[in-house]
């Protein structure tokens, strides 16, 4: 197995198998890649031999190298550290092919094996059945809001939406443009701080779906189970960018579920889609072409270049979950990490607040207000000092969040949660 000299390496070595890259002579000595060396100083040529075989990629584990920071940032937000690793020893040579992820033809044999093995493990991941399509896309999540009803409905089709965030909000704003959407409920008036009990809801009979949003990454509310259209023919579809392979999701429940990658299973740049085949070529005669789902489907997710790189980091971080023991036991360590990060917010006597109704704190966003909203900027600024990053809140909604997604070590909810107790005491 190739290892790393330091976290942060790239002379990786490999005895086995290698490719030697060596700087000798120089045409213009006096730079090397644009770098002036004319400092009269001497300098031997170097040898770099980088692994081309594979890495397998360890558990995540709980602590974290000592020159990275704990990063709490909502999106694009921190990855295992080990597939990092691995992602950086394949980095030059991916497999023995000569050529890095980033260079490789996306209908060439390589690229092919990597997407279709990261299908094959996110199916694992969230059993997905047979009759559903697992699609990687572009554009965001926020790409959906228009893709979805352009694919799923006619101009006049009525459809359902829940919002309790400012997702929802903007799924329903951006449906509006090609269906006849209703907001069914909003928890806008109470600052998006609960779900509303589903019996209640005043659904439309005729709706061709129920739209959520399962965890709103700015307010931190989450759905702990999820409602029925009333309408017996139409689908529950739900936005899970936050919350995806967070925890087990029986899929069949659903028409479609959607989500941007970069939270919970990647980089930027990749929006995965999951949706039932029989839903799958009924688009508006407006639908652009890269919007339309029979496309993707048609084409395996390759009818034009895809977030290749980004493809290929989903399928280490799908890859490490199953590792992990899949999405049991990474949710029992999501419920470990936010219990203790809620436990002291609620145990400091009010210093530190969290306005979501207790039932529906989200396992992933933790937002807390302080008391005195002045020393806010105070608790960010010391906390950034102990390597704790990315704690301001929204600027919608002010105050921290802390996301704590899959890839955040125990260690660093228990640091962030012993400065929370430091800072108290010191300023209480």
């Amino acid at each position: 197995m190739a290892t790393a000299t330091s976290p942060n390496s790239l002379l990786l070595r490999n005895p086995n198998r290698s490719t030697t890259i060596r700087f000798g002579k120089n045409p213009n000595p006096s730079r090397v890649n644009g770098v002036n060396l004319s400092s009269g100083r001497r300098y031997k040529p170097i040898s770099i031999t980088c692994s081309t075989t594979q890495v397998e990629c360890p558990p995540t584990s709980a602590a974290q190298s000592l020159d990275r920071v704990f990063n709490f940032a909502a999106g694009p937000a921190t990855l295992p550290e080990n597939v990092l690793k691995r992602a950086q020893s394949e980095l030059y040579n991916w497999h023995g092919s000569g050529m890095s992820v980033m260079e490789m033809s996306h209908r060439g044999k390589e690229f092919l094996s990597i997407i279709q093995k990261a299908e094959s493990d996110l199916r694992a991941l969230l059993d997905v059945p047979a009759e559903y399509a697992v699609l990687f896309l572009q554009g965001g999540a926020t790409s959906q809001f228009a893709a979805i009803p352009l694919n799923l409905c006619k101009r006049d089709d009525p459809v359902d939406i829940l919002v309790t965030g400012s997702w929802g909000d903007k799924a329903f704003k951006e449906a509006q443009k090609f269906c006849k959407p209703s907001v069914i409920w909003s928890g806008k008036s109470e600052k998006y701080t609960k779900i509303p009990s589903f019996d209640g809801l005043d659904q439309n009979p005729d709706a061709k779906y129920l739209h959520i949003c399962a965890n709103e990454t700015i307010h931190g509310v989450e759905f702990k189970n999820y409602p029925t259209p009333k309408n017996k023919d139409a689908l529950l579809i739900a936005d899970m960018s936050s919350n995806f392979c967070s925890k087990p999701v029986d899929v069949s429940k659903f028409g479609l579920i959607y989500a941007g990658a970069q939270k919970n299973v990647g980089p930027s740049g990749v929006t995965i889609v999951i949706v039932r085949k029989d839903l799958v070529g009924n688009a508006q005669e407006i639908t652009p072409v890269m919007f339309d789902y029979k496309i993707h489907v048609d084409n395996n997710s390759l009818y034009n270049t895809p977030p290749c790189y980004g493809i290929y980091m989903c399928g280490l971080v799908f890859e490490d979950l199953l590792a992990q023991g899949g999405l049991k036991e990474v949710e029992k360590k999501n419920i470990k990490k936010a219990q203790i990060l809620y436990d002291a917010i609620d145990e400091s006597n009010g210093f530190y607040r969290c306005p979501v109704e207790k039932s529906v704190r989200s396992l992933m966003n933790v937002p807390f207000t302080l008391e005195k909203s002045d020393l806010e900027a105070e608790f960010i600024k010391e906390a950034a000092k102990e390597k704790m990053i990315q704690l301001k809140g929204h600027r919608s909604v002010g105050g921290m969040r802390a996301s704590i997604y899959n890839a955040m070590p125990l260690a660093g909810v228990e640091k962030l949660v012993a400065f929370m107790k430091d800072f108290q005491a010191r300023h209480a």
